[in-house]
């Protein structure tokens, strides 16, 4: 969203640093020209052979055939064994509890009927045998197979699995270089992602088109859209007036501290990335209202409002199971995997004295990194106020405007449940803030000039490149494999303490998180900590502290522009360079990996979970 009011020079204006930009270039190609190690292989392995190599032997396990020969209720009950196994289960119980919607969202397809045998035949199974079915098929896909077990054209396949990983991780190298150094403009960097990966062979030009537009840059840009129009009917300015108008003392120091205020908290109930678009016209009227004959850019201060914005979000995620997708799924591989439940309230215990710990940290932090010229804001708010005794009342536009964002908001909170059920169509929060975009367009609120000149398109290629990336590391393996290399590295300096292992597991989350979407992260990670933990203290707190802590480090995205939605929508004000998420997302990260590590180890024991042992 540009909407820099003296037309500076942003970072789109830059052209290509060759120095930098030959740094990143020659460190892909000399990642590409690495042998592919082992343990590189041994993913791939799984990766790609293991599925088959699996569902082989759960049909020849229940129906004594070879996959290839068996009727295709049989092949679905297989299929749903492996993709039940996928996901961490462990358990005849909590296979019974799968629904067939459940099923047809891991890839499983069939007749109703076929459905229908598969749950008759599951209900006549020893509960013993499919619990050790599941198990074996567990070993048999990360342990027991091997590069050696494969026939020759398999072994083909495997290489090319494993050179794809390499790819992924040169790609790593090469984006994270560019982002930090801003050697290109960094929606080209999203370009070179689908250029590398077309090049490369792991995707298509088909598939590639396809992954630029998926729901998230669909929500991006919608966010967008609506946060323009919201601009251009004075909304903002009215929101920003109720919330700061009755302070004693505007100072910058009071208006971020009510920001984070607001923002976190809501954060674990509510989408940050509405949240972010919401505050982002906030935080820019803020700053170009602020502006003087005598200061007539603040640079600082820009870039303060804009990280307020984002950190406030980042920090509010892990408050409650709603503040995102990655709680979620770390609740199911509990639940899958050991049987152990999270009530709603229950995570709220654990999780929001974190949110409301970080929320002073974020705010010194803020203020200690930072240092405007400007100080007071009284100037600003005056001018507001001004401004809406123009305005009048209410008009029509700001009216349409409000109520199209609630509707958005309401699809937003309920798309996934009450929509779903009534409609038998899963919207996506992307098509519903797209709806909305075009909703303005209907009504006569924006023109389509308006999305073109107050809409930063090239935030929104980012974040679409961003997407790839991260689905990327994690459809190719190469984040199981990065997480994996990391474990076993840091298995070496004593993980038997159960401190030493929450933090590691949480360092491990916290990297990836920063390259990928959380969600994924925290599916990458989460099996691979909570085996962890299993393995070292069975039975005891650690595991469910262990969840706690991936889920809570997942959403760390404090330090890349591509790390979480809210990130990539303050960037596009056009205030803020890359840099500028490393000076408080580095300081952010450890004051956070504190805090959780200090909860883990005197709050949480006192609360225990459900009569098991401490760790």
């Amino acid at each position: 969203m540009t909407n820099n009011p003296n037309n500076k020079a942003s970072a789109y204006d830059k052209y290509v640093d060759y120095k930098r930009f030959s740094v990143a270039v020659i460190l892909f190609v000399v990642i590409l020209m690495l042998p592919i190690p082992d343990s590189m292989r041994d993913v791939a392995v799984e990766y790609k052979m293991g599925q088959t190599y699996v569902l082989d032997y759960y049909s020849q396990e229940l129906f004594n055939k070879p996959t290839k020969e068996i009727e295709q209720w049989q092949k679905l009950a297989v299929q749903a064994l492996e993709g039940c196994m996928i996901q961490g289960v462990s358990r005849k119980a909590t296979m019974i509890k799968r629904s067939d919607k459940e099923l047809q969202k891991m890839g499983i397809e069939g007749h109703p009927d076929h459905f229908k045998s598969y749950r008759a035949f599951l209900e006549t199974l020893d509960e013993q045998k499919v619990n050790q079915i599941l198990l074996r098929g567990r070993e048999l896909r990360h342990e027991k197979l091997t590069y050696s077990m494969l026939s020759p054209e398999q072994k083909k396949e495997v290489d090319k699995a494993a050179w794809h990983i390499l790819v992924s991780i040169a790609m790593v190298a090469f984006v994270v270089t560019c982002f930090v150094t801003e050697a290109i403009p960094l929606p080209g960097v999203a370009f070179c992602i689908g250029l590398i990966l077309v090049f490369s062979g792991i995707v298509s030009r088909t598939e590639v088109a396809q992954l630029f537009w998926s729901d998230a840059c669909w929500f991006i840009m919608g966010s967008l859209m609506f946060a323009a129009a919201f601009v251009k009917t004075g909304v903002d300015k009215r929101i920003c007036l109720s919330i700061f108008r009755y302070l004693a003392k505007p100072s910058v120091a009071w208006i971020t501290f009510i920001m984070i205020l607001v923002i976190a908290p809501a954060a674990s109930f509510i989408s940050d990335h509405a949240l972010a678009a919401i505050f982002l016209p906030i935080g820019i009227i803020l700053y170009s209202n602020s502006l003087t004959k005598n200061i007539p850019e603040d640079k600082e201060l820009a870039k303060m409002m804009m990280i307020t914005i984002a950190m406030a979000c980042n920090i509010g995620g892990f408050g409650s199971p709603s503040g995102g997708a990655r709680n979620v799924i770390i609740m199911t591989y509990m639940e899958d995997m050991f049987g152990i439940s999270f009530g709603y309230g229950q995570w709220v215990l654990y999780g929001m004295p974190f949110v409301l710990i970080m929320m002073p940290v974020v705010w010194i932090t803020i203020n200690r990194v930072f240092k405007p010229k400007i100080r007071d804001l009284r100037p600003a708010l005056d001018s507001l106020k001004q401004d809406i005794s123009r305005m009048g009342g209410w008009n029509r536009a700001q009216i349409i405007a409000v109520v199209v964002f609630a509707l958005m908001l309401f699809g937003w909170i309920t798309e996934k449940n009450l929509i779903a059920s009534l409609t038998g169509v899963r919207l996506g929060i992307g098509v519903i803030a797209v709806a909305g975009a075009v909703a303005y367009l209907l009504t006569g609120v924006v023109n389509w000039r308006d999305y073109q000149e107050k809409v930063d398109w090239g935030v929104v290629w980012l974040y679409a490149g961003a997407i790839i990336f991260g689905r990327t590391l994690d459809q190719t393996g190469a984040a199981y494999w990065m997480a994996r290399s990391i474990v076993e590295g840091l298995a070496t300096v004593g993980l038997e303490s159960g401190v030493v292992l929450l933090a590691a597991g949480g360092v491990v989350t916290a990297l990836m998180t920063n390259l990928m979407a959380d969600g994924p992260a925290a599916a990458s990670v989460g099996p691979i900590a909570l085996n962890m933990a299993a393995v070292a203290n069975p039975g005891t707190t650690l595991i469910p502290f262990m969840g706690l802590v991936t889920a809570c480090a997942s959403s760390m995205a404090y330090l890349l522009v591509i790390g979480t939605p809210p990130n990539a929508i303050v960037y596009s004000s056009g205030y803020l360079e890359a840099k500028d998420f490393l000076r408080v997302g580095i300081i952010c990260l450890v004051a956070a990996f504190i805090v959780l590590l200090l909860l883990s180890m005197f709050y949480w024991p006192l609360l225990g979970f459900g009569g098991l042992p401490p760790a």
